[in-house]
């Protein structure tokens, strides 16, 4: 089955028990046992509910995985994919990096033994230089956020085989979708399901899907160990969104390019980031591995005062943290998403104060052109 298709019928349409078309909300904590010798397939929610069990084996359908897991956070996924690695380890990140990854990072994991180095990993030789024989993984996003850069994942996992490491991708703004890193030999996929996957700006989620079964133990063991599980009534609302994942990625796309085509001929606007303008030095990568460039873009302001009056005037897109929901969404990333990245690395990275991100949402194209006309050039 294509990918939209499987969106509908992901093996979890229907219940198996009443027929409903929905799967039912489990909202249970333990469950009775049978048997002192036999124990049934669910025992305590932090462990196993059928709810989380539904969402979890939908996103690994859809990511062509072996197992996922539902996380209460996209920071709770991401955290808990990083126990993997003990004291003494050494991971390889992407610079262009989700400000939140990066305060863990370099506040937690750090403090835990786990050391770091970012690169930019849009040169795969950027990559291979900085191995060295405690690397353990390498951790990407493509596109990145807020810059949207592009990395080669087909030749970023096989780099990572080269030399025995784990390729970890976050692929909150592509979603399954228009990329599956699992299919160019990646070996997990992270994501902020409060993003596209829900879809709707209620539920905060996270997922983690795994290729090999081996790692999925892994990963199951430390999810139940951590307990930083997602609760049946959020699954049941991200099982739900998710059924419409095909038509809102097509529809804010096409806003998208429509947004990002007349931004890069603003005279106020001195840089678009977006993967679908031919201009984008990652366009090619990016259509080799993607099937569309997604609904996010980024661009720069011919001032801060400019950038400020946008972020604070626009009547159609809220000015709000998060990213992915059915409304337009801008943010200011040098005080949002990464905030917590210090100054100096955040002014290193380009993200500086004339920067906003824009997530386009359901609005009609006409309307959105018309809000972002008025505050830029007026």
């Amino acid at each position: 089955m294509k990918i939209g298709t499987k969106i509908i019928h992901s093996g979890h349409e229907i219940d198996p028990y009443t027929k409903g078309l929905s799967v039912p909300i489990y909202q249970v904590s333990t469950f009775a046992q049978e048997s002192v010798d036999q124990f049934g397939k669910y025992d305590y929610a932090r462990s196993g509910n059928p709810t989380r069990e539904a969402l979890e084996e939908t996103i690994a359908e859809l990511e062509s995985g072996n197992r996922g897991f539902a996380f209460a956070s996209g920071m709770a996924a991401i955290s808990s994919v990083l126990l993997l690695f003990s004291p003494g380890d050494h991971l390889i990140v992407c610079e262009d990096v989700y400000g939140g990854t990066y305060r863990v990072l370099t506040t937690l994991f750090s403090r835990l033994g786990i050391g770091v180095t970012f690169v930019d990993t849009t040169t795969l030789a950027n990559i291979t230089g900085a191995v060295r024989p405690n690397t353990k993984a390498i951790f990407l996003e493509t596109p990145s956020n807020p810059l949207l850069k592009i990395t080669d994942l087909a030749g970023a996992a096989l780099l990572a085989k080269e030399h025995g490491l784990l390729t970890l991708v976050d692929n909150t703004f592509m979603t399954p979708y228009f990329q599956r890193p699992l299919e160019l030999g990646c070996d997990i996929v992270l994501h902020s399901g409060t993003k596209f996957l829900n879809g709707h700006s209620d539920v905060i989620c996270g997922f983690a899907v795994v290729r090999d079964e081996e790692l999925g133990k892994r990963i199951k063991s430390i999810q139940n160990s951590f307990g930083a599980v997602l609760g049946p009534q959020d699954s049941w609302l991200v099982l739900r969104g998710v059924k419409t994942l095909k038509v809102r990625m097509e529809e804010s796309q096409k806003g998208a390019m429509a947004v990002a085509s007349w931004l890069a001929e603003q005279k106020r606007v001195t840089e678009v980031f977006y993967p679908g303008l031919v201009g984008h030095p990652g366009y090619a990568v990016h259509a080799t591995q993607s099937t569309g460039p997604g609904a996010v873009l980024s661009f720069r302001l011919a001032s801060v005062e400019l950038a400020r009056k946008l972020l604070e005037q626009s009547k159609l897109a809220a000015f709000a943290v998060s990213l992915g929901g059915v409304e337009s969404i801008i943010s200011y990333p040098v005080k949002m998403s990464h905030a917590a990245m210090p100054p100096a690395e955040r002014a290193a990275r380009g993200v500086t104060e004339d920067l906003v991100r824009l997530s386009v949402g359901l609005e009609d194209v006409a309307d959105l052109l018309e809000d972002l006309d008025a505050c830029i050039n007026n």
